[in-house]
């Protein structure tokens, strides 16, 4: 019984933590839909190129929210996936707190979120490129509207209210939207007075699915890590570098910041070498994988950023394995 409460009050309060990373995210997500006029639009779609350098260094902020951010905006095609992959492979998620903690070396620390930070960045820019030269990049445009849809947030609705109220208003639903032709009609005055609520309601509904997601995951899976317990994990890694080190990558997909503490306990005691640590502290982003499962339709792209994460993750490590790397 103790165990569940402690799981539970785990889970709580690192869901908690994400909270406002994702109410911000989805509120500036439905202001750009929105309100934000066209070149604002194409100024954020045109960041697309320098997405996984800014996302790779955002990463590596002791904040695992940021990954959650990320898929969000992917799933909303705000950002590029190899922005996604970049924030995931260099978001360091728990591994910093439990460093100082045990105050380990700052040199130390830094080397590892610098190796981090470059793998992820380098994979974002190649998945990008390549994503690019097969014509599957996509057609380069944000489709926030299509996420609204599928979460069944209403949003449209507040949309359709504030069209209706500007056509009542003179010059029916055509020069609501279009205004002056620049952006800067009479739907975008109109929505800042009548459109906030719809807005914020949206974000709220949006924030609440995922959030009440990512609870019950935390939960299952940190019930599992616990039952499992540390030690049992750390026998698993500890015997033969080549095996701890899919292991340890397979450990850090776990969408519970127990994975990246446990890769990093392990570490610091000596039980866990340098390219099992890599591996597992590279492929545990948070919940970002998590998010992206939960609000990307595309089951495919999912499965291909997973294994893609993954992949690198494992080679990053066999080649600190087989380069004899010591940190």
């Amino acid at each position: 019984m103790d165990l569940l409460v402690d799981v539970l009050a785990d889970s709580v309060i690192d869901t908690l933590k994400l909270v406002p990373f994702l109410f911000v995210t989805y509120l500036a997500m439905e202001a750009l839909e929105h309100l934000a006029s066209h070149k604002v639009k194409e100024a954020v779609e045109r960041a697309g190129a320098a997405g996984p350098v800014v996302g790779g260094l955002l990463g590596a902020l002791p904040q695992c929210g940021f990954s959650a951010m990320a898929a969000t905006l992917y799933a909303g095609r705000v950002v590029t996936a190899g922005t996604l992959v970049a924030v995931i492979l260099s978001t360091s998620d728990e591994m910093i707190p439990v460093f100082v903690a045990h105050q380990a070396p700052a040199g130390r620390m830094l080397v590892i979120i610098a190796i981090k930070v470059v793998l992820g960045i380098a994979a974002g820019l190649v998945l990008d490129v390549a994503l690019r030269l097969l014509h599957r990049a996509g057609d380069g445009h944000a489709h926030i509207h299509e996420l609204c849809e599928r979460e069944h947030c209403h949003c449209e609705e507040a949309e359709e209210a504030d069209e209706g109220e500007g056509a009542e208003r003179g010059g029916g639903a055509e020069e609501v939207e279009h205004g002056d032709g620049h952006g800067h009609g009479d739907h975008h005055g109109h929505a800042h007075h009548h459109g906030a609520w719809g807005i914020v309601r949206s974000a709220l509904v949006h924030t609440v699915q995922v959030t009440v997601f990512i609870f019950l995951i935390s939960l299952v899976f940190g019930l599992v890590i616990e039952g499992v317990g540390e030690d049992a994990i750390g026998a698993a890694l500890a015997d033969h570098p080549v095996r701890a080190t899919f292991l340890s990558a397979l450990v850090g997909l776990i969408p519970n910041c127990g994975a990246s503490v446990a890769i990093a306990e392990l570490f610091l005691e000596g039980t866990l070498a340098t390219g099992p640590m890599l591996a597992g502290l590279l492929s545990s982003g948070g919940v970002g994988l998590l998010v992206l499962w939960r609000t990307n339709a595309d089951a495919r792209q999912n499965a291909v950023v997973t294994v893609l994460v993954y992949a690198v993750s494992v080679l990053a490590g066999l080649a600190a394995c087989a380069l004899g790397i010591l940190l």
